[in-house]
């Protein structure tokens, strides 16, 4: 890869600005598939959109996490160099969260990306897929308890001065969370269930002007990476540890080196002092609002963050369709 540029081998600009152009090109491009019924297609078209836009971003950048990795595809794989030269990065990459969201219509489908400087990401491999995590806003981050997610409600509800009944946990709807979905109820919270996505529910909680107070569940351990990613540029908190499925998972994550057992802090999974992230919606939600197609225009909302000014923008895009549809054909025609 060429990293002979004007610029430095530091990430000293905020390249969350440059990260949105590449969440936008991906969201644009799942978006012509939002209610067909073909997740597949909807994801290849967002990964095809990212790939082309990425390569052509000023960033020496490697691919830490990213969706080749898990379905074995020729783009986006770990360990992928990417991009025009520039500050040398880490990335970790969802181009579709929210596949299914996307060819049903569903509210919640965006694309997203985090970079951080080069080695500041945790290397979680592929050996252990999933995480539990537990995730909070600024106001809340030093009561996180991984073990203790009722403990975690009754908590925060004392620091709010109210009742349990006052406190709104995100959990994933799946059959894993049943018993923990019931003893939050229990304990008077609400529960407000989504039907995918783990990076979307991470961003409900970090951010403080959300009805949601709390994450927590088992998730993926690549969309782990990039929450956390956010709650270091939002000063939010996310505690995570791998969530083996079986004692060969446990051993083999255990023979590359992952600390199975270790509750890792959102710090400790993206380190360093600069952290980008920038996600963009496909469908609308609760963060950013979904692609629009209006009167040949194509209408994007994006969400970016950086660690160290702690600066959060929404940006509003708009892009001459024509144009757009003769870049995704370039996308999706390129090796």
């Amino acid at each position: 890869m060429n990293t002979q540029t004007a610029y430095s081998a530091h990430p000293d600009r905020n390249l969350a600005l440059e990260l949105a152009r590449v969440t936008e090109f991906a969201a644009m491009g799942a978006a012509a598939w939002i209610g067909r019924g073909d997740k597949i297609a909807a994801d290849q078209a967002a990964v095809d959109a990212l790939h082309y836009v990425l390569g052509s971003t000023p960033i020496s950048g490697v691919v830490v996490s990213g969706e080749g990795t898990k379905d074995e595809a020729p783009k986006l794989h770990h360990g992928e160099e990417i991009g025009a030269g520039g500050p040398e990065v880490d990335i970790a990459i969802d181009p579709l969260e929210g596949t299914r969201l996307t060819a049903e219509g569903f509210p919640g489908a965006i694309a997203v990306i985090a970079a951080a400087k080069k080695g500041a990401m945790l290397a979680v491999g592929d050996s252990v897929p999933y995480m539990e995590k537990v995730a909070t806003g600024p106001a809340y981050a030093d009561l996180l308890d991984l073990d203790d997610p009722v403990g975690t409600v009754k908590r925060i509800a004392e620091r709010k001065g109210s009742g349990t009944d006052q406190v709104t946990v995100v959990v994933l709807d799946r059959p894993r969370h049943a018993e923990t979905i019931a003893a939050i109820r229990a304990a008077g919270a609400r529960v407000k269930l989504i039907l995918d996505g783990d990076i979307l529910p991470v961003l409900l909680a970090a951010d403080s002007d959300s009805a949601v107070d709390m994450l927590w569940g088992v998730g993926g351990t690549p969309e782990t990476l990039i929450g956390s990613a956010a709650c270091r540029c939002n000063g939010a908190q996310l505690l995570a540890r791998f969530w083996p499925r079986s004692n060969e998972e446990r051993a083999t994550g255990a023979a590359e080196g992952l600390e199975m057992d270790r509750i890792y802090t959102a710090e400790e999974l993206v380190g360093g002092d600069d952290v980008f992230f920038s996600c963009t919606g496909v469908t609308s939600g609760e963060i950013v609002k979904g692609v629009q197609f209006q009167d040949g225009e194509v209408r994007t909302e994006s969400l970016t963050m950086r660690s160290r000014s702690g600066t959060i923008r929404r940006i509003s895009g708009r892009h001459d369709l024509s144009k757009i549809d003769s870049l995704r054909s370039a996308a999706a025609s390129q090796d």
